[in-house]
């Protein structure tokens, strides 16, 4: 065994300001406590908004420490397995926590069946990621050039799943412009659970996603490529309540989207080929 003699302090203290904000989004979330009825009140709404944040903020973390890493030149192995053992507590552990705390709905629809099956499936979520992360580390090479992922990166599946309490924070609000606010909370909550198994399972497959950071800061981007990051950074700051959920949700869909329209076109293809 060879002992570490060195360790990269800046992108170490990046890695661990993503668990930090991982420990702090489980112990916020755990103020919430079940709720009586089937939906949560103002303080747990808030509580579960902060959680999600704290996710996002750790994603912030995720995406710099690598990048400083490799700008430094100080990647190693063990700043690779550090990150990984703190992603599974930030984006495996903690989103299965807060999607437990924040589906009271669910839970409510049969309390002696769903009320035990919401936690099989937080719990299902954080081992996919588990498996998620230690297929990425096992796989990926000091050579790759890391700009795409196969499966759903764990980032962006807790992105996915904690962008609803933001939405859920949204729909509370008092000046939010829908009607029926309360009434698609409830769908929301009902279907969220479902959702989480699907990005699960997407974690785990083979579908080709794209490294969105190390493709936005490497070598010359097209037009298009910037105007969207623009709308994108643009929606968040004006409408983040819903502008969040839609392209976290839109990111996770994306990959399953491009394989089927692959798929459809390609038999077209033999289709015509035939004529």
């Amino acid at each position: 065994m060879r002992p570490i003699r060195t360790i990269a302090m800046f992108p170490t203290t990046l890695t661990l300001g993503n668990l930090v904000c991982g420990f702090f989004a489980i112990v916020v979330a755990a103020r919430v406590d079940k709720p009586d009825m089937a939906t949560m009140d103002l303080a747990d709404v808030n509580n579960v908004s902060l959680a999600a944040w704290l996710i996002f903020l750790a994603m912030v973390f995720d995406a710099l420490d690598g990048y400083v890493a490799r700008l430094s030149g100080t990647a190693s192995d063990f700043g690779a397995q550090l990150d990984s053992l703190c992603d599974l507590v930030t984006f495996g552990v903690a989103p299965g926590f807060l999607l437990v705390k924040m589906c009271p709905r669910f839970t409510h629809l049969d309390e002696f069946v769903y009320n035990d099956a919401i936690w099989v499936i937080a719990a299902a979520f954080a081992a996919c990621a588990a498996l998620r992360l230690a297929r990425f580390n096992v796989e990926t090479s000091d050579e790759d050039e890391h700009l795409s992922f196969s499966g759903l990166p764990a980032p962006a599946a807790a992105a996915a799943i904690a962008a609803f309490a933001i939405l859920f924070h949204t729909l509370r609000h008092k000046q939010t412009p829908l009607v029926y606010a309360e009434q698609i909370e409830w769908a929301l909550q009902t279907a969220l659970p479902f959702f989480a198994v699907f990005v699960a399972l997407l974690m785990v497959s083979r579908i080709p996603y794209p490294h969105v950071v190390n493709q936005v800061f490497r070598g010359q981007r097209t037009f298009g490529h910037v105007v969207g990051v623009v709308f994108a950074l643009v929606a968040v700051m004006v409408i983040r309540g819903y502008s969040v959920p839609i392209i976290c949700c839109g990111f996770a869909l994306l990959g399953p989207a491009r394989v089927c329209w692959a798929k459809l076109m390609g038999q077209r293809r033999r289709e015509d080929s035939l004529f």
